[in-house]
């Protein structure tokens, strides 16, 4: 499967980030990186599809940024994310091949235990630059 293109661009630039600051996880080498189902089968299982969410309409789920709610995830998209960070104090990062936009780029998600569900981002590229380093920005 080929990776979207910010990612596949962060990885050959840095493959992966071994630094843990507040602001960011260890992202994980290539080596490292893996389907949630393999590499977390209790997170794949937890969220998966016997959590049973109710169907999520495209206008909710679709919904980035200020406006969204976390817990509209699709349960079953869960155990087929990748998994591209290390778990740490409840959190990790996710790409979600199941949701593709026009230009290959693959929804990102930050999944954390301090909320139900998982923020959503368009892109690898969103997430970090809206999410993980929002207090750098100006």
């Amino acid at each position: 499967m080929r990776l979207p293109p910010s990612y596949r661009e962060f990885l050959q630039v840095t493959n992966g980030w071994d630094e843990e600051t507040r602001s960011s996880l260890r992202l994980l080498p290539i080596a490292e990186v893996g389907w949630t189902r393999d590499v977390d089968p209790g997170l794949a299982e937890t969220w998966g599809p016997k959590l049973g969410l109710p169907d999520i309409p495209d206008e909710d789920y679709f919904r980035y940024g200020a406006g969204q709610d976390p817990i509209h995830i699709r349960d079953e998209y869960v155990p087929g994310t990748l998994y591209i960070a290390e778990y740490l104090e409840g959190q990790v990062y996710l790409l979600n091949p199941h949701i593709v936009t026009p230009d290959g780029e693959w929804e990102a998600w930050t999944f954390a235990t301090w909320y139900p569900g998982a923020y959503r981002f368009r892109s690898f590229w969103d997430l970090m630059t809206k999410d993980v380093f929002r207090e750098f920005r100006p």
